[in-house]
């Protein structure tokens, strides 16, 4: 990702409407690239530091709250990672379960003439 595209991405970011691709490439970027990093940083605070001005409340810690969200976007792609390698496993167990059961079938209707053999 170039840093133009992450650029793009940090408002969709702070407003949580990254797709998990977009998501998991911005944090690959911003992890790696300190203007990215700190144009983020400045965004989110002017966004987080209007909103709790809006509502009256909030936390004074906005750096700590862009770890927070940070953290919690890492947390996701890694459970989403976990997933989908849970689900290529589960796959490809049924493949070779169902392969063995055709296998085992066929040796039954072998032996017991149906297949002419």
């Amino acid at each position: 990702m170039t840093c133009r595209e992450a650029e793009r991405l940090v408002m969709p970011y702070i407003n949580g409407e990254l797709t998990d691709a977009e998501l998991a490439e911005f944090l690959k970027h911003i992890d790696t690239c300190e203007d990215c990093r700190e144009e983020l940083e400045i965004y989110f605070t002017v966004d987080v530091g209007i909103r709790q001005l809006d509502e009256g409340t909030g936390t004074y810690n906005i750096k700590g709250a862009l770890e927070t969200a940070l953290e919690i976007s890492r947390q996701r792609i890694h459970t989403l990672y976990l997933l989908q390698t849970a689900r290529y496993a589960v796959n490809t167990l049924c493949f070779w379960a169902v392969l063995v059961v055709l296998i085992l079938q066929l040796r039954i209707w072998g032996q017991l003439g149906f297949l002419g053999l």
